[in-house]
């Protein structure tokens, strides 16, 4: 069986790690692929949004699957493209896909759903968005470009200049066609969570929910990134929150998308606030997370591209999904000045010292002469497991202190609070 995997960054060499681990032993594929990539599958240099040649490579080199990282070519049609050549992928249509391209649909689709969320009002213009601030009196807000901004595009802003701010950022061009619309939203309370289900349009699937901090520095602060790291399980999450999270938020919301005749297959991710009054949805993303699926994929005991297969044709029901005792911890490694700007083309050494218990996932490297350098923003995803948090929390960080680039920065409080909530 021959399988790709399109995307480059971290959750992309998890993901390949996982599919080429399953008994079904795959000839595994990757494009644009990263250098960690390319020690597990053979990589193709077609980038991610060039939906006609990926379908192209797949037709000529028969392969069986096709497994889709990253939300771009899902939003863009990548799926139909595929279907239309009779080629399986596994990955939501470009309809679907729409609950993570637009805010605005996916409040929408809620609102109609009946799923407990934010109240919001979207704007297609900013002077209509400013005179909605100016009557506004109860801060803080969360302010959203429309469509997908790599993580980047939400803004909780704590006075109204802050929220003036944001708007203008949004419709002077700072996240491009995402940011021509925007929603406003009650800025809600509580622990945010992120939660995974396979689907087939039907049945779901629940993965594992996992702990997310977007936040660039420690205690939080500092602007929203793409992830920071991560952890999982989530320590604080009751088994009745988790139900009613699928219940009330991940079941009506394909119920819903079946309804209005863009029925959703493949990995649906929630963003979830778990508020005093219960939880609420924050957004969909329509593909695995990052980098989540960095601490969920290393704890999964079942055979992932069994499952894929399985959802594909539409026979989830009745399925269950075997998960190991062990905890992971991922602290994301990213370049000097992310998420603003980042340095590139610096040398990373250590990798070699990397001690048992510990992934390292590359999302933003290159190879010159058998020498790692970074790339980009995020570098590289460090992931310790363990039987406890405590342990597999300090395998990563012990990790992370043989590893050294040029301006490498990290949190240092990643699943620290966890710690505190462990049963030991």
């Amino acid at each position: 069986m021959k399988v790709l995997v399109v995307g480059s960054g971290g959750r992309e060499h998890a993901l390949v790690e996982a599919l080429a681990a399953s008994p079904l032993e795959p000839e595994m594929y990757a494009a644009p692929g990263n250098p960690g990539i390319a020690r597990i599958a053979q990589t193709v240099d077609i980038p991610v949004d060039d939906l006609v040649s990926l379908r192209d490579y797949a037709a000529n080199n028969g392969i069986d699957l096709t497994v889709v990282g990253p939300e771009t070519p899902l939003i863009g049609g990548i799926s139909e493209a595929f279907w239309e050549a009779d080629l399986k992928v596994f990955g939501p249509s470009r309809a679907a896909a729409r609950i993570e391209g637009s805010k605005v649909f996916a409040k929408e689709l809620m609102r109609h759903a009946g799923v407990p969320t934010a109240r919001f009002e979207a704007f297609d213009t900013e002077a209509a968005a400013l005179a909605y601030l100016r009557a506004h009196s109860d801060y803080p807000v969360v302010v959203k470009a429309d469509g997908a901004a790599a993580g980047k595009g939400v803004t909780v802003a704590s006075s109204r200049d802050e929220a003036e701010e944001a708007v203008r950022a949004s419709f002077g061009g700072k996240f491009g066609a995402a940011g021509e619309r925007l929603v406003i939203e009650e800025c809600l309370e509580g622990r945010e969570a992120s939660v995974f289900v396979v689907t087939d349009g039907q049945d779901i699937l629940p993965f594992l929910p996992a702990q997310d901090y977007k936040r660039a520095y420690d205690g939080d602060e500092g602007p929203n990134t793409g992830g920071m790291g991560s952890y999982s399980p989530i320590m604080w999450m009751e088994p009745a929150t988790y139900a009613a999270i699928l219940e009330d938020i991940i079941r009506p919301t394909i119920h819903q998308l079946a309804l209005i005749g863009a029925p959703y297959t493949g990995l649906l991710y929630a963003g979830v606030m778990v508020t005093e009054t219960g939880p609420k949805a924050l957004e969909f993303n329509c593909r695995f997370g990052d980098p989540e699926t960095q601490v969920i994929l290393p704890r999964l005991g079942s055979d992932l591209l069994e499952l894929m297969v399985t959802a594909g044709n539409e026979d989830l029901a009745g399925r269950e999904v075997v998960w190991s005792a062990d905890k992971a911890v991922c602290v994301v490694l990213a370049s000097e000045g992310y998420p603003e700007s980042s340095s590139s083309g610096d040398e990373i050494s250590g990798l070699e010292n990397i001690p048992a218990g510990v992934y390292v996932y590359h999302a933003a490297t290159e190879e010159r002469e058998g020498r790692f350098y970074t790339a980009g923003g995020r570098v590289l995803n460090v992931v310790g497991t363990g039987p406890t948090i405590i342990e597999a929390r300090a395998r990563a960080y012990a990790a992370v202190e043989q590893i050294h680039f040029e301006g490498m920065h990290y949190r240092t409080d990643i699943a620290l609070e966890a710690i505190e909530l462990e049963d030991l």
